[in-house]
């Protein structure tokens, strides 16, 4: 609809207003534990309809939406996709369209490498109201959970976020944002740790940095690693690290809890030499 040549959107619908209906609300679910939810992100899932999820989100997160409020899991993983992007937006539109309050859930923070962005102008090009509800992301309670500050007066007055998959390393340009006095955290690296490594040092950042792996968490079975830059890759596949996990490159590392394991694998080699 239009009026004097500019187009009317509808008002943004609030948590305020529990009877609005025809809404989107994308919540950041956090890390994993559910403890880390905020106070409105609680709100939200009670007033679901409907709730569009990703994969991992935790069973009891989901449960805080009534009953009867259906379910629909999108879970994406590398190279395999439940649904398109755009078929997600699509989704989301047309429960919308017939009147569902939409909860889109998705882990970590909806608008750190997670399409939140995407999904609000797909709603907003369809002239339906959205809100967004942030939630703690995977790099703040991974690193909160392994004491690794991502700042530090000391050792960090910078922190980057950079995704470790995402259109290929080739095409992305990471020069200056690792290095000493900066804290560099990789999201989605895992699977190509060994190439993170390799461009890391090719762009200058000595072999001897710091770097932690963060697997899993905030969730059972997580673990805090660290070893060299020089032995990400072979750590990660020494210790079988899987996804979800973040990589840290930086000082910062040094100050965490994170298990040492470039001196275990070091005292082990020496071991069984002897």
């Amino acid at each position: 609809m239009r009026t004097g040549g500019h187009a009317i959107f509808p008002s943004m619908a609030s948590l305020l207003d529990p009877d609005a209906r025809g809404r989107v609300i994308l919540v950041g679910a956090g890390p994993g534990d559910p403890g880390l939810l905020t106070v409105r992100a609680v709100e939200a899932l009670k007033s679901a309809d409907v709730i569009v999820h990703d994969g991992l989100i935790d069973m009891r997160v989901l449960d805080l939406a009534p009953a009867d409020a259906h379910r629909i899991s999108v879970a994406k993983r590398r190279a395999r996709h439940t649904l398109p992007q755009e078929a997600i937006n699509a989704l989301i539109v047309a429960h919308v369209r017939a009147g569902s309050v939409v909860v889109r859930l998705k882990g970590g923070d909806p608008f750190i490498f997670g399409r939140g962005g995407e999904e609000v102008e797909a709603v907003r090009a369809a002239g339906l109201p959205v809100e967004v509800i942030p939630g703690v992301s995977a790099a703040l309670g991974c690193a909160a959970e392994a004491m690794l500050p991502l700042t530090h007066r000391d050792h960090s007055s910078a922190v980057s976020f950079v995704a470790g998959q995402c259109k290929g390393l080739t095409e992305q340009d990471w020069s200056g944002l690792a290095g000493q006095g900066r804290t560099l955290v990789i999201y989605m690296g895992v699977a190509t740790a060994d190439a993170i490594a390799d461009k890391l040092i090719a762009d200058g950042v000595a072999p001897d940095m710091p770097v932690a792996v963060l697997e899993k968490g905030t969730c059972p079975g997580h673990r805090a690693l660290k070893t060299l830059l020089a032995d990400l890759g072979a750590m990660v596949t020494r210790e079988k690290v899987a996804s979800p996990a973040i990589i840290v490159v930086g000082e910062v590392v040094e100050l965490s809890d994170a298990e040492d394991k470039l001196v275990a694998w070091a005292r082990a080699a020496e071991s069984m030499n002897g």
